[in-house]
């Protein structure tokens, strides 16, 4: 992700576009950009692989710029946060089940 990350702010500062990617924009660009992915699916579960990927990607660009604008790594917040939800949904009792972890 270093190398998408590193494109990604190449761009940005290639258009002077940095001035309006605070963190309260970014998170505002991320929900725009996840309802585009969303309307995607919205009639149906048909949909056009190649319109998901590029929301997807559209996604993924906000949040690596959140990151990077936060001064954290990506990489890293995902794995801490995954290490926490694997202890709010234990195997034993989560396994199957889509119910939230306060209700298992």
């Amino acid at each position: 992700m270093k190398k998408a990350l590193a494109e990604i702010i190449k761009f940005n500062e290639e258009r002077d576009w940095d001035q309006f990617h605070s963190p309260e924009n970014l998170a505002k660009s991320i929900a725009i950009e996840a309802g585009e992915l969303l309307e995607c699916f919205q009639w149906n579960a048909e949909f056009d692989q190649q319109k998901v990927c590029e929301e997807l990607a559209d996604v993924m660009n906000y949040c690596l710029l959140m990151s990077a604008k936060l001064g954290v790594d990506a990489e890293t917040i995902i794995l801490q946060k995954l290490e926490k939800n694997r202890e709010k949904y234990p195997v034993e009792k989560a396994r199957g089940k889509s119910t939230k972890y306060d209700q298992l």
